[in-house]
């Protein structure tokens, strides 16, 4: 497991360079020039003395270098000194926003919270939902629990965010009044009342995404029980003498999680990228409106950065899934 793992991560730097370049060359390639939203008044030896200041002036594969040196080399310094007090990166030029001029990992820093608080907390609620569900629709299959699970499935994958977003904030901020319909950034929990302001304006947009994570996951959970329900093996416990709950919450159930920790492990960048729709509708200043926020202003560095940041969850998460194959089926060995 150990040479796999070291294997994977090897095999993991030339990938994640070719998907660098490749979101590098969609970026450059995409319409938009950085210096459209300057007002009109300003002369355009301004405006071109501004573009040689953001770098623009400089050849394409010499700006790809630039970035890739202060991502992969600048920055890791800059965290080495916020935790040790050190001075590594001082006086090094860092990957810098073109919308606010300040550094973009800092900006990704001060965001990053908000949109955990929020996405991460409805990621957990909805696989914690959705498992049980999933299970209990599989032993019951066809009963009247199993028949409400998937009609109230097939609404979480029908109607989209921007629409059950907008609903609920009609229903409970609007007409009854109980929830706030925006989310307060600035508020901090100190205490037990603070935390209930909290919880209260976190209610809203982590229904909105926990139904869709929950539709999501209990469907496969459901899929993969019915197809190791029918299983030999399943039989024979039985003919043993097993008890039905050691069955199915042992033996069932940890081989039906295989193909489901693919579907979780997966989704996990998204709670990092934040949910684009549900952010803009709540105002939750996360990672998910930064990204708005960025592409609408032609920010190449911010929108090359967090594309970057996503690329790489996405290649962790994949690794700590295929490790995960290992521990839950004994069969799956990493020679």
């Amino acid at each position: 497991m150990l040479t796999f793992t070291i294997r994977r991560l090897v095999l993991a730097i030339p990938t994640l360079l070719f998907i660098s370049l490749a979101i590098f060359l969609l970026l450059e390639l995409a319409p938009g020039d950085p210096m459209a939203q300057v007002p009109l008044t300003v002369p355009p030896e301004v405006k071109e003395k501004m573009r040689e200041a953001l770098g623009l002036g400089e050849p394409m594969h010499i700006r790809y270098v630039k970035w890739l040196i202060q991502f992969f080399w600048i920055e890791p310094q800059v965290f080495i000194d916020n935790m040790f007090n050190t001075s590594f990166a001082e006086g090094k030029l860092r990957v810098i926003s073109w919308q606010t001029r300040s550094p973009v990992m800092d900006i990704v820093v001060q965001r990053m919270p908000q949109t955990i608080w929020v996405v991460g907390t409805a990621y957990i609620v909805g696989i914690l939902i959705a498992l049980p569900i999933g299970i209990y629709s599989a032993y019951r299959q066809y009963s009247l629990f199993d028949q409400a699970g998937t009609f109230v499935t097939m609404i979480g994958f029908s109607i989209p965010p921007f629409f059950t977003g907008p609903l609920l904030i009609v229903v409970f901020a609007v007409q009854l009044g109980w929830l706030p319909s925006v989310y307060d950034t600035l508020h901090v929990v100190t205490d037990w009342d603070s935390f209930k302001v909290q919880f209260r304006q976190m209610i809203l947009p982590v229904m909105v995404l926990a139904l869709q994570t929950t539709a999501q996951i209990s469907r496969y959970m459901r899929a993969s029980m019915l197809d190791n329900l029918n299983q030999d093996y399943v039989r024979t416990a039985r003919a043993k003498g097993l008890s039905e709950a050691v069955v199915v919450l042992v033996h069932v159930l940890r081989n039906s999680m295989i193909p489901v920790v693919t579907v979780i492990a997966l989704g996990m960048p998204a709670v990092f990228g934040g949910a684009i729709i549900t952010e803009v509708i709540f105002k939750v200043n996360g990672i998910g409106q930064l990204l708005i926020t960025a592409l609408f202003a032609n920010d190449l560095p911010m929108v090359q950065t967090l594309t970057f940041i996503f690329a790489i969850l996405i290649v962790f998460f994949n690794l700590i899934a295929d490790v995960l194959y290992g521990v839950l089926d004994p069969r799956i060995r990493y020679e």
